[in-house]
């Protein structure tokens, strides 16, 4: 069972949890007439100035904190919502309540990150909690402002029952934004099914280093990847316009930034990166987000860049984000990183100057629960924090409720709460959504796909065949899929299907379980013997590898940790995968995990090698259809696959001064950014370009034709790059530009049309400007980041 979320294992002192609390709302006589903020004909600006003008500064305070471990001040003992309790403890109101479906304040919070091994509300039991809680704010405080009902969703709504969906990391290796969009619509229909209307997703940040436990949640290494799957995140779960549809939740873009290259590798390390490097690598898929899509919640990240945590930087929270992007929405703390400040940053002496500085950076609001900002009146009192910046935080706040129709209904309907969750046109998108993910590596003398009819026996081999890792930020679904379960189904009257566990990683993959035990080497001398003799007789061995998400998980704390020095497999999988491969039979090698492991001697050695990640509940049911052939793979990494952790880091846009070689190593990647293979073929020829020679403002049109020169249908991701041959400030080799996955029959050949816009030829020049440069450009197309061909582009 997969448990949840985090809490940081340090304590502040208990009574900077309470001085907002203590102040009684001021009795006022109601108006006779329904007060403007009420009436959903008015404008929103309208309503926002209105109700703002009737709020004390306790209620304005009230709306910028949220209530997570501290749920038992709203609750009975056995969890339900008490609207006396919350009069009590919140007589001016609440703006937040994180993670509803969850049932914190039952029990005490534990120091493993508030995972207590509870289960979580179920779809009807959400609705029912929140609905009761909306009610108490809409009916039981003086002004009748509801509540935002936040919720994880990173690859799926993270709910008991909620549709499993593959990692990020493989929703990347899909290389479809499209098929992104319609997951997340369903991520959203099932939150807002249960009363939820704000999820902590997508993460958008760039992730430049493999050893980072967090590498799994992201897009991948490439700015432009990034973007264009958060940007299709970003419609699938808000849609495109606002209000907010009845089906839809907003997003909170996450974690700026930086956060993907920390320092070791460690979660929360300094980024050390220059401005250049942000704005060419790191704020593209932000900066996008915000200004092609309504998006109205940003998350500031935990690490430090150039000396200033991102929750204490002006200049990154308000100047750029707010300044130069235009953002009008709100800034929200990630967990508990206002007391980050004092407790891992050393910056302040307590909360309370932590959330002056967080305040005046431009978070407006802090989460889980409110410590630094249970401090604001009191700031405010004495001239250190004021009306205006309490104001401003709030007024984002209100926008985003009246935005979404809260005021005019924020409860869900619990009697289709249940029936709108993992319904079967979900778990078909997922079974799709695994299949577009997995990526065939390897492929020797046409192994794949696998014929049923010349199979009497198969030997199944990993424990994660049979307990199958779905990855981080997962509750528990209805229903996973094990390799193991699919290959019985495919055997079943045709061939034989042995089981042996073979390896075993550790004692448990709980992702939220602070301690991690590696299982003993006797226990798997045991197994792997076990296995050899369970394959001996196998006409086809399907052997399963990886990681599981015990061994690359989010470090949220110190005796949480989640990172890794090593890309090495864990574990004696080598001498597993060594002994199965000297019994000279077919085998599969499939992984199954969450960062990129350096497999050289699986590249060099297996038969056949797929990378999977973690494809959520439909894994066995993907790879069974991948592995008959039902489904042709067509996935392309996200990601350069090192070859050992020294070559790090090996992403793909180096520039031209990297790498010069090693004297007795290889700078080259194991694997090389957007590769994947196919059971078919394809010739992708040179671009063709509209015009020769463009001027500086010019957009270019470029053709790329691919050809399936197969024998098999499939689909390829035809990318396209650019290299700015010469420039006042370095350039990357290659920069992705452009991709589109096309599915052809044996034979067919399409043209694929794309665009090149001025501001993918752009620089931030030595001014730190964003301009053209005149010049001659590299333009190249190919399946990979290496198999390229090239045309020329002068631009004048």
């Amino acid at each position: 069972m997969r448990h949840f979320r985090r809490i940081a294992a340090l304590a502040i002192a208990a009574t900077a949890l309470t001085p907002i609390l203590a102040v009684p709302a001021q009795a006022q006589k109601a108006q006779a007439d329904k007060p403007l903020y009420k009436d959903a004909s008015q404008s929103v600006d309208a309503r926002v100035e209105d109700l703002l003008g009737r709020m004390t500064l306790e209620e304005k305070v009230s709306q910028l904190v949220a209530l997570w471990l501290n749920k038992g001040q709203v609750q009975t003992p056995t969890g339900d919502f008490d609207a006396a309790k919350a009069s009590q403890s919140f007589p001016n109101g609440l703006g937040m309540i994180s993670r509803p479906s969850d049932r914190k304040g039952i029990t005490a919070g534990t120091a493993n990150a508030g995972a207590d091994l509870t289960a979580n509300r179920n779809a009807v039991e959400t609705a029912t909690y929140i609905n009761a809680a909306q009610k108490w704010a809409v009916e039981k405080t003086r002004l009748g402002i509801p509540m935002i009902m936040h919720e994880e969703a990173l690859h799926g709504l993270v709910a008991p029952g909620a549709t499993s969906f593959p990692q990020s990391i493989a929703l990347a290796s899909s290389w479809d934004p499209g098929l992104l969009e319609k997951i997340f619509s369903v991520a959203a229909s099932e939150a807002r099914a249960r009363g939820a209307n704000l999820v902590l997703a997508p993460v958008v940040d760039v992730a430049r280093d493999p050893r980072w436990g967090r590498i799994e949640e992201t897009y991948g290494e490439d700015p432009y990847l990034v973007s264009e799957m958060g940007l299709a995140a970003i419609r699938g779960f808000q849609g495109t316009t606002l209000p907010l549809a009845k089906d839809k939740v907003f997003v909170t873009l996450k974690h700026m930034t930086g956060h993907g290259q920390p320092e070791n590798g460690t979660n929360v390390g300094p980024a050390s990166l220059g401005e250049r490097t942000l704005r060419e690598d790191f704020f593209p898929p932000f900066q996008k987000a915000v200004t092609q899509l309504p998006v109205r919640a940003v998350m500031a990240s935990y690490n430090e860049i150039d000396g200033i945590p991102s929750h204490a930087n002006k200049w990154l929270l308000h100047d750029v984000l707010r300044g130069e992007w235009g953002f009008k929405g709100a800034v929200v703390s990630d967990y508990f990183a206002i007391r980050e400040l004092v407790t891992r940053h050393k910056m302040f002496k307590d909360v309370k100057d932590a959330g002056a500085r967080a305040l005046d950076a431009g978070v407006d609001v802090e989460t889980p629960d409110g410590e630094g900002y249970n401090f604001l009146i009191q700031l405010v009192k004495e001239g250190k924090v004021s009306q205006g910046q309490i104001d401003n935080a709030v007024r984002r706040v209100l926008e985003m409720k009246f935005e979404g129709g809260l005021f005019e209904n924020p409860y869900a309907d619990v009697k289709t709460a249940a029936a709108k969750t993992n319904t079967p046109e979900a778990i078909a998108l997922a079974r799709q959504a695994a299949r577009e993910s997995v990526v065939l590596l390897k492929n020797s003398n046409g192994l794949l796909p696998l014929d049923a009819s010349g199979i009497k026996r198969m030997a199944v081999i990993g424990t994660h065949a049979k307990d199958t890792p779905i990855g981080g930020y997962s509750d528990v679904p209805n229903h996973v899929v094990s390799v193991l379960e699919a290959m019985q189904a495919e055997g079943k009257g045709k061939f034989q299907v042995d089981y042996s566990e073979g390896i075993r990683l550790t004692e448990g993959h709980v992702w939220a379980q602070d301690d991690v035990k590696l299982t003993d080497a006797a226990t798997n001398d045991r197994l792997r013997a076990d296995a050899v003799a369970a394959a001996k007789d196998a006409d086809v061995i399907v052997m399963v590898l990886g990681g599981n998400e015990a061994l690359s998980r989010e470090a949220w704390a110190d005796n949480h940790l989640g990172d890794s020095e090593t890309l090495d497999l864990p574990g004696p999988q080598d001498q597993l995968a060594k002994e199965i491969f000297a019994l000279g039979k077919p085998v599969v090698v499939i992984l199954l995990n969450g960062r990129p492991y350096a497999v050289n001697y699986l590249a060099e050695k297996a038969p056949a090698l797929i990378e999977g990640w973690y494809l959520g509940e439909q894994t066995g049911n993907a790879l069974g259809d991948v592995l008959f052939g039902r489904y042709n793979p067509g996935g392309k990494l996200p990601v350069s696959v090192a070859r050992n952790v020294g070559q790090l880091p090996i992403y793909y846009n180096k520039k031209p001064s990297a790498r010069r070689g090693y004297l007795f190593g290889d700078t080259t990647p194991l694997y090389p950014f957007g590769y994947g293979l196919s059971y078919t073929s394809f010739e992708v020829g040179a671009p063709v370009l509209g015009a020769g020679t463009i001027g500086i403002a010019d957009k270019v049109a470029v053709n790329v034709d691919v050809t399936n020169t197969g024998k098999r249908a499939g689909d390829e991701v035809v990318q396209l790059y650019v290299h700015d041959d010469e420039a006042s400030v370095t350039r990357p080799l290659i920069e992705l530009k452009r991709f589109q996955r096309v599915t052809l029959k044996p034979g067919e050949k399409k043209t694929v049309r794309f665009e090149l816009t001025p501001d993918d030829l752009a620089l931030w020049n030595v001014q730190m400007k964003h301009v053209v440069e005149p010049g001659t450009f590299t333009i190249s197309a190919g399946p990979n980041s290496v198999d390229l061909k090239s045309a020329v582009l002068t631009v004048k």
